[in-house]
């Protein structure tokens, strides 16, 4: 099954690299399972007061790295979902950055980022295993860039390690 097979160089835009390679080997539909309960704990232990901390002038706050997952994680599962289901159109990019600034999660309960976080993830792998190896081999094209489905799954998972190592780094 292509779903333990990383994705080569040529799937995906050369700007993804940095996130497929944090990916551990494996079934990468069990690393997204394990995953999100993993850092859902970690997310939830965090100190209140460093939820809206910003290490830098201009840099997102915790609550804005969660929400960004949130939006990040939505808008590569319906790029997965147009190209599994063969869908020839081209997809724009989204700008995270306007997202973040206009998500206002300075309204919400950090509680709510996480459960809607873990609610997206849920939706995600259901989409995900229902794909078998002909879906995950199609390709499409997003952001002006030729992009397969497995690709998406693994960028997923390392986009989202991307983003955790960055709070422990530089956040706590």
């Amino acid at each position: 099954m292509l779903t333990s097979v990383k994705p080569v160089v040529g799937e995906y835009p050369p700007y993804y690299l940095k996130y497929i390679e944090r990916v551990p080997d494996g079934d990468i539909i069990e690393i997204l399972s394990t995953q999100i309960n993993q850092n859902i704990s970690f997310l939830k232990n965090l100190p209140p007061e460093k939820l809206n901390y910003r290490y830098a002038e201009g840099k997102w706050t915790i609550k804005q790295i969660v929400q960004h997952l949130i939006d990040g994680e939505r808008v590569f599962s319906y790029r997965a979902l147009r190209f599994a289901r063969n869908d020839k159109t081209a997809l724009p990019g989204f700008e995270e950055n306007e997202y973040a600034d206009e998500a206002q999660v300075d309204n919400r309960e950090f509680s709510e980022l996480l459960s809607e976080f873990e609610a997206v993830r849920n939706a995600t792998l259901c989409l995900l295993k229902s794909f078998g190896d002909e879906e995950l081999s199609r390709t499409g094209i997003a952001n002006d860039n030729p992009i397969s489905v497995r690709s998406i799954c693994y960028i997923i998972a390392g986009h989202e390690l991307h983003h955790i190592a960055i709070i422990k780094e530089r956040y706590l």
